[in-house]
C-alpha cells in the first residue's frame, strides 16, 4: 500500500507543477490570429474567425509568400484575393483552405461581387471579365462601356448595373447595352443596398439614393472622402475622413441613411481606420491598433486583437464568418 501510496503522490506532484508551469493563454492571446503550427510559405495574410471573433485562424496557405493582400471577397461560399496583379481563388469548405491563382486571358487589377458571379476588371481600360457561378470560364463582359479609370462594379436587386468611376457614377438598366452618367461628383467606390436605399462611398463623403440609382445626395460630408460603406442588423455603417480633425469618423444609420450617429467617442481617433463590420450583436472595427470589438453598438469598444507586423486589418462579414486581412496603412 505504501508504494502505491507513494506513486499517487508523485504522479500528483508532477502535473501540479506541469500545471504551473503551463497556464492557459489569456482571452487576449488566445484571439489573437495565429498561423497554425507545422505550416510552411504564406502567413499573416488573411485571417478566418467563425466564432464571433473569438479566435482566428490563419488561411494564407497557398498565396505568395510577403504578398499584400489589396482586394478580398466571398462569393457563394468561396473567397478571392487579389494580390498585385494576380488574383486568388479558395474555397472555405475544403478540408485545408489552399489558394489557387486564377488564369486570365489578359491582367485584371480589381475584384468585386456579382449578383451570379464574380467581376474582374483593369481600372487603366475598364473592361470587365465575369466568371459564371460552378464555372472556371471568365468571359468578357459589359464590352458596350467605353468608360475609363473603373473603380467598382455593382449589380442591385432589381437588375440594374452601376460602374463607378474617376468621372463618378454610371447606370445600365439593359444589361450594359447603354450607360447614363447619373452622378458626376468625383470618383465612387464601394456601394451597398438594402431595403430600397444605396449608399455609396464617394470623392465627397457618403453618397444616398432612394430611386435606384438615378440622383444622389451626400448625407455625410466632413470635406474629405468615404472611406466605407456596409450594412449592419437594421441600417447601415460608415466611415469618412474629416479634413479638421484629420481622423476618420465611424457612424451608424438607422433610418436608411437619412441620419448619422457617431460611435467612434471611445474608439483612438485615427486616419488609418479602415473598416466596420457587424457580427451577431458585436460591432468589430479594423484600427492601426487592431481590431477592436463593441458589445453596446459603440458606446465602449476593446481591443481585442493586437496589430501585427504594424499593419491594419481590413474586415468582411459573409454571414457569421468574419474575414481579417491585413494591409499596410489600412485601405
Amino acid at each position: 500500500m505504501n508504494s502505491y501510496y507513494v506513486a499517487f503522490l508523485l504522479l500528483f506532484s508532477s502535473a501540479f507543477w506541469q500545471a504551473l508551469e503551463s497556464p492557459q493563454e489569456s482571452p487576449r492571446l488566445a484571439s489573437r490570429p495565429t498561423q497554425k503550427s507545422g505550416k510552411t510559405g504564406a502567413a499573416n495574410i488573411i485571417f478566418q474567425s467563425t466564432d464571433g471573433g473569438q479566435t482566428w485562424q490563419d488561411i494564407s496557405h497557398g498565396l505568395p509568400e510577403n504578398a499584400q493582400a489589396d482586394e478580398f471577397i466571398e462569393k457563394n461560399n468561396e473567397l478571392y484575393l487579389r494580390t498585385g496583379n494576380g488574383i486568388y481563388h479558395s474555397k472555405p469548405s475544403s478540408p485545408a483552405p489552399y489558394w489557387q491563382k486564377e488564369n486570365f486571358p489578359a491582367e485584371r487589377g480589381s475584384i468585386a461581387p456579382g449578383k451570379n458571379g464574380v467581376f474582374a476588371y483593369n481600372y487603366q481600360d475598364g473592361q470587365f471579365l465575369k466568371k459564371i457561378n460552378g464555372t472556371n470560364l471568365w468571359l468578357p463582359t459589359y464590352t458596350n462601356s467605353q468608360e475609363k479609370q473603373v473603380r467598382t462594379v455593382f449589380e442591385t436587386s432589381g437588375g440594374a448595373v452601376f460602374i463607378g468611376s474617376d468621372r463618378g457614377l454610371f447606370k445600365s438598366t439593359d444589361s450594359g447595352k447603354t450607360w447614363q452618367h447619373v452622378h458626376t461628383g468625383g470618383w465612387v467606390i464601394k456601394m451597398v443596398e438594402s431595403n430600397g436605399v444605396l449608399l455609396a462611398t464617394s470623392q465627397g463623403g457618403i453618397i444616398r439614393s432612394t430611386d435606384d440609382g438615378e440622383n444622389w445626395d451626400v448625407v455625410i460630408s466632413e470635406g474629405g472622402v468615404g472611406i466605407a460603406i456596409e450594412r449592419i442588423n437594421g441600417g447601415f455603417a460608415a466611415i469618412s475622413y474629416n479634413t479638421q480633425s484629420e481622423t476618420r469618423r465611424v457612424r451608424t444609420s438607422y433610418d436608411g441613411g437619412k441620419t448619422w450617429q457617431p460611435i467612434d467617442a471611445n474608439l483612438p481617433a485615427s486616419f488609418l481606420t479602415s473598416s466596420i463590420v457587424q457580427v451577431g450583436d458585436s460591432f468589430f472595427c479594423g484600427h492601426p491598433a487592431g481590431i477592436f470589438r463593441s458589445l453596446d453598438k459603440g458606446k465602449n469598444w476593446k481591443l481585442v486583437v493586437p496589430s501585427i507586423n504594424g499593419k491594419v486589418f481590413n474586415l468582411s462579414v459573409s454571414g457569421n464568418v468574419m474575414y481579417a486581412i491585413l494591409r499596410s496603412g489600412g485601405c
